[in-house]
């Protein structure tokens, strides 16, 4: 864990920031993580980063790309980038990445039916290089902060999750960044599942991977529960933590937004539907949006539930934007315009009140009274910096 982090005898809460994958929607979460971080050097400094003030950050997919460039190192032990470069990295990087051809022609679109059925969408070859040219050899246990990030093994049909902790007492879990930025990037249907083997002196594991948002497309739970697995495990780091208790936590979750109101699919079509049809259909992927929403509403609904059941929901801050619409909803088309229409969806965002999932229908509900995101996360930068501080303030009584 990063210097000045350690929790043993000295923790007040346990910081957990999330992110949630979407593609190109990684934008939003980086608009907000932008603001989250500007409003800690205003009260710590310019120094401030994000990987100084979580223990754990966990992400999938596009989610686990920006996790890793909020932890993975440079030269000088610190963070690779800080939160107000990704919005910029994401507008130069993902037109490369989702090349866009013409999208709205007949032959396009047959192209990219019978692309869908012969193989993926994009091949996969600037990601690759571009997370190769960056991480280059950076292992999972250097980060500079605890970090969770999920894929799925296709040939052991089961979730792999990659973390700091697990990478530190295991050497087969030591996979580097970029094949772990690779593989919980590798959605079905739109890039090609990643293979790499680890070894050390006796041993060999390999890894057969996709996207890990089939398993954790928000990963919260994963991040929770991974902290009652280190304290279970007597993890020094997190000895004195006891979970059961009310205000333990102080947990951000950051979705890429959600398309609850557009109603993309009705019974009537569905039901007409084929294998195919499931898989791609007039440009969209079905299962996959099906999958991918699923999986986050039903953490959200837990982790909601939980808090409240604590009575600490105030320590429990997602922010999601659930009415998102046309190609703002995509997770590739990457135009000019799409990915400034994004950016500026995760400004409105912070402009936007405070909401609080509804566990009857899973749409969004403003709290009454509460403050806007922004003023939220103001509040959540005092008590990180609030808990940094008694951290650095308290002396260590480890031996």
């Amino acid at each position: 864990m990063a210097t000045g982090n350690n929790i043993s005898k000295q923790w007040k809460k346990i910081t957990v920031l999330s992110i949630d994958g979407g593609g190109i929607r990684g934008i939003i979460p980086a608009t907000i993580l932008a603001s989250l971080e500007s409003k800690l050097q205003d009260l710590d400094g310019p120094d401030a980063r994000i990987a100084d003030y979580f223990d754990v950050i966990a992400g999938t997919s596009t989610g686990g790309l920006v996790t890793t460039m909020l932890t993975a190192p440079n030269k000088d032990k610190r963070p690779m980038f800080q939160a107000k470069d990704i919005k910029n990295f994401y507008l130069e990087h993902c037109p490369k990445i989702f090349p866009q051809k013409s999208r709205n022609n007949f032959i396009s679109s047959i192209t990219n039916f019978f692309g869908a059925v012969m193989g993926p969408k994009y091949d996969g070859k600037y990601l690759k290089g571009l997370t190769n040219e960056l991480l280059g050899d950076l292992t999972i246990k250097e980060t500079l902060a605890d970090v969770i990030i999920p894929a799925f093994d296709i040939k052991l049909l089961q979730p792999v999750i990659f973390s700091t902790d697990d990478a530190k007492v295991d050497a087969l879990r030591n996979a580097r960044l970029a094949d772990i930025c690779i593989s919980t990037s590798a959605a079905p249907t739109f890039f090609p599942a990643h293979s790499f083997t680890i070894k050390d002196d006796q041993r060999t594991r390999t890894f057969e991977l996709i996207d890990g948002g089939v398993a954790a497309n928000n990963p919260t739970l994963l991040a929770i529960s991974h902290i009652q697995k280190e304290i279970l495990m007597e993890n020094p780091l997190f000895s004195d933590a006891k979970l059961t208790e009310s205000k333990s936590m102080l947990v951000l979750s950051l979705g890429t937004g959600a398309s609850k109101f557009e109603e993309k699919y009705n019974a009537a079509t569905a039901s007409k539907w084929g294998l195919i049809n499931w898989v791609f259909d007039n440009g969209k992927t079905p299962l996959l949006d099906i999958f991918s929403d699923a999986s986050s509403d039903l953490v959200d609904f837990h982790v909601t539930a939980l808090f409240q059941s604590l009575h600490s929901k105030d320590y429990y801050l997602r922010i999601q934007d659930d009415a998102l619409i046309g190609d703002a909803s995509s997770v590739d088309v990457a135009t000019k315009e799409n990915l400034q229409r994004l950016a500026d969806i995760g400004s409105e965002l912070l402009k936007k009140t405070v909401s609080r999932v509804n566990l009857d229908n899973g749409r969004f509900k403003n709290i009454p009274g509460a403050p806007t995101n922004e003023a939220a996360l103001a509040n959540f930068a005092k008590l990180l910096s609030e808990e940094r501080k008694h951290r650095h303030d308290t002396p260590s009584t480890e031996s």
